[in-house]
């Protein structure tokens, strides 16, 4: 059964980061609040969590997933960015976005949309992701907590551990979540198209 972390939502407490990052190092699979939605998150290399999610959500190796990183610092060592694209990410971050990249070397195959060769980018603007992250020293690999069947993700973390405790290791519970995911732009076709219209405005985009 998943352990069930408190943690202040906006002033985490050390010592329950480091905790959730020695989860995540010992391949442990997470639930965690994001400015969106709740989140499922893993060490970027783990192949066995990787394939828990898939499992949970029912997803094919077609599933895109997202890098969750502290900062911009990280993007030119997971994706290839255009110029025009940085500038658009860095006005768009930290928020609730993801931006669909081409991979870098450095982003396992298993990870990257297998006919694209892309990857997810994201920096969500919530003090507890940043807090692990920093502690981490790297990225958290991601996917929206939505389960099989419903168009809307989970956001109780009362409600995650009863419906998939015993799937995964930790749940943060940080308080509810919003209950939209992320705005979803596709930057790999030298303009932006928007793939998901989720909690990020896109309307001085189009």
């Amino acid at each position: 059964m998943a352990k069930l972390i408190e943690i202040h939502p906006t002033d985490p407490q050390p010592r329950r980061v480091a905790a959730i990052v020695q989860i995540i190092q010992n391949g442990g699979l997470i639930a965690y609040p994001t400015d969106s939605s709740y989140a499922f998150g893993c060490h970027i290399g783990d192949k066995r969590a990787i394939d828990r999610i898939h499992r949970i959500r029912r997803t094919d190796k077609k599933h895109n997933f997202t890098l969750i990183c502290s900062d911009l610092s990280e993007i030119s060592t997971y994706a290839r960015v255009d110029n025009w694209a940085y500038r658009l990410i860095k006005s768009l971050t930290p928020g609730p976005y993801t931006f669909i990249l081409p991979a870098t070397r450095e982003v396992p195959k298993r990870l990257q949309n297998p006919k694209r060769r892309t990857i997810g980018f994201r920096v969500p603007d919530h003090p507890l992701v940043h807090a692990v992250l920093e502690n981490l020293g790297e990225p958290i690999m991601s996917s929206t907590l939505t389960l099989p069947g419903e168009s809307m993700p989970l956001t109780d973390p009362l409600e995650i551990e009863a419906r998939i405790g015993h799937q995964i290791d930790a749940i943060l519970d940080a308080g509810p979540t919003g209950i939209e995911p992320t705005t979803v732009l596709d930057l790999t076709g030298g303009s932006v198209e928007v793939l998901r219209q989720g909690k990020g405005d896109v309307s001085g985009l189009l």
